[in-house]
């Protein structure tokens, strides 16, 4: 705990005294509320999204032309799309793909990165050069542009959107993972492992990859809005998800066209896609603050 020192007049010193607890609690709060506010907004379209078949109002495909570009009301709370189909049911679907893809394209990203950068920050030399000069390469490369030049090729789709999301923010862990294994491969309880003999599978599994687990879980908590928010551009310019399936990014699309009719139908997507990114990024932190010794 930090301390300080204070001086009586005309004489030495006084012992330090620790710092006041007040001040720790309010830090401690605040922090606990950055979790709590993220993760209980990312469990609510969680939820909405597990529980779409069940919550849900309406069939997200099927058009209502009856009821086409009408605004809210108690049958339709968000209104109507220019099909006819209901803007909240489909918000509720399009909660389904943008946590999936960027669930799983983080995932696919933090096992790459990881292998990768505990290989090249353990054995150094050759898996070093090649593992950190083809991070360096893919980072170099504006994300958007690398996004849309892997979509292009392997076309548009759930698994190849998780692909290419995945394959963009792999070496950013890896960087992390590389850095990291680095600066701990050298100490005491690795050289003990070493000693005892276990295999450096064991040594890369049970004793680094836990003491370089803090930073990485911040880093997957901060790409996982980018990875949303990338999801959502690609279908925006129809490289992601294809229509009808519902998507945030598609429904805006499919909406700016009609902002002079129906604003809502692009404010309402806008809205939960910001909300959403929002949250991962105030996780992010909060997680961070938390693992962060120190703090």
């Amino acid at each position: 705990m930090a301390q300080r020192l204070e001086k009586i007049p005309g004489g030495a010193p006084t012992q330090a005294m620790p710092e006041d607890a007040t001040a720790l609690a309010r830090r401690g709060r605040w922090r606990s509320r950055r979790v709590l506010g993220g993760g209980g907004t990312l469990l609510f379209f969680l939820l909405a999204a597990i529980l779409a078949p069940v919550l849900a109002p309406h069939d997200p495909l099927l058009p209502d032309p009856a009821h086409a570009l009408a605004g809210p009301s108690a049958a339709y709370l968000l209104g109507n799309d220019e099909f006819g189909r209901d803007v909240l049911t489909r918000l509720m679907y399009g909660a389904r793909i943008s946590l999936l893809v960027s669930t799983a394209s983080i995932a696919l990203g933090v096992a790459i990165g990881i292998g990768a950068g505990l290989v090249a920050g353990y054995y150094g030399a050759l898996p070093d050069l090649l593992v950190m000069r083809c991070a360096d390469v893919i980072l170099a490369i504006p994300p958007v542009l690398l996004a849309i030049a892997v979509v292009a090729i392997l076309g548009p789709g759930v698994l190849n959107l998780i692909l290419t999301i995945a394959v963009i923010y792999a070496p950013r862990f890896t960087r992390v993972a590389y850095a990291s294994t680095r600066a701990v491969r050298g100490r005491e309880y690795v050289a003990a492992a070493l000693a005892l003999g276990a295999s450096d599978r064991r040594i890369l599994a049970r004793t680094i990859l836990p003491a370089i687990i803090a930073p990485l879980l911040v880093q997957a908590a901060l790409a996982l809005g980018a990875a949303m928010l990338l999801e959502s551009g690609l279908s925006f310019i129809g490289l992601g998800i294809q229509a009808p399936t519902p998507s945030w990014g598609l429904m805006v699309s499919s909406a700016r066209e009609l902002m002079a009719q129906d604003p809502l139908l692009v404010i309402w997507p806008s809205t939960v896609l910001a909300v959403a990114v929002l949250a991962f990024n105030v996780l992010g932190d909060g997680v961070r603050d938390l693992l962060d010794p120190r703090h």
